[in-house]
C-alpha cells in the first residue's frame, strides 16, 4: 500500500473512532439520567437512544442490553471512586489515613448522587433486579477494591485477624453508606446533624478500638 493511502486510511480510522467514542459518551450521559429517573427496570434503551439524540440501533452497536450499559457505568463510577479514595489515603500519613478514606468515600458520593443511587439500585428499591451473575459479581468486586483501600488502612493502625477486619469494615460500610442515605432523603438535617459529622464519629471510635489492639 503506498504511504499517501496508508496515511490516508490511518487518518479515516481515527476519525471513525473519534465518532464512535463522541457517540459512546453520548449514550453514557444520556442512560446515566434515564437510569436515574426510571431505575434498572424502568429503563429501555430506546428511551436512552431519544435522551441522546440518536437512532436505537446505534445504541445497540455498542451495548446489546441495558444491563451492559448500566454495569458500563457503574463500573467506570466504582473506578473513580476507587482512584479518589487511593489519592485522599496517599495524602494523609498512617494514622490518619482511615479517616482521610472514609471522609473521601462519604464525600464522593455526597458530591455525586446519581452515582449512589446507581449503585444502591433505588430505582429497584435496593434490588440489583436484571444484572446477570456475573455482571453482579464483576461490579461487587470493583466494590470490594473500593473497601479494602480503607480496611488496608485500618491495618496500619493495628494487625487484625481476617474476621475483625471483615467485621470492621462491614461496620464501617454500612456507617457511611446510612450517612449518605439519611443525609440524601433529608432525615439527619431534621435530627440537627450532618453525614460527615455521623461518619467521622463512627471512624473515630474505631480508630480508638483499633489503637487499643495495637
Amino acid at each position: 500500500m503506498p504511504a499517501d493511502t496508508a496515511t490516508l486510511e490511518k487518518a479515516k480510522s481515527g476519525r471513525r473512532e473519534a465518532v464512535r467514542a463522541f457517540k459512546r459518551d453520548a449514550i453514557l450521559q444520556a442512560a446515566r439520567k434515564i437510569f436515574a429517573r426510571d431505575g434498572l427496570d424502568g429503563a429501555t434503551l430506546r428511551a436512552i437512544a431519544a435522551e441522546a439524540g440518536i437512532a436505537v440501533g446505534t445504541v445497540y452497536l455498542h451495548y446489546p442490553a441495558k444491563e451492559s450499559l448500566y454495569a458500563d457505568l457503574l463500573a467506570g463510577s466504582l473506578a473513580d471512586l476507587l482512584k479518589h479514595l487511593r489519592a485522599a489515603v496517599t495524602k494523609a500519613d498512617a494514622q490518619a489515613q482511615l479517616l482521610a478514606g472514609a471522609l473521601a468515600f462519604y464525600d464522593f458520593y455526597r458530591q455525586r448522587p446519581d452515582d449512589l443511587y446507581l449503585g444502591l439500585y433505588l430505582g429497584q428499591g435496593f434490588r440489583p433486579t436484571g444484572l446477570t451473575p456475573e455482571l453482579d459479581r464483576l461490579l461487587n468486586g470493583r466494590l470490594i477494591q473500593c473497601y479494602t483501600v480503607l480496611s488496608d488502612a485500618m491495618r496500619r493502625i493495628a494487625p487484625l485477624e481476617a474476621e475483625m477486619l471483615r467485621a470492621e469494615t462491614v461496620s464501617l460500610a454500612a456507617a457511611m453508606g446510612g450517612a449518605l442515605m439519611l443525609e440524601t432523603t433529608g432525615r439527619l438535617k431534621v435530627l440537627g446533624d450532618t453525614g460527615e459529622a455521623v461518619v467521622r464519629r463512627h471512624v473515630e471510635a474505631l480508630m480508638g478500638r483499633l489503637r487499643g489492639r495495637g
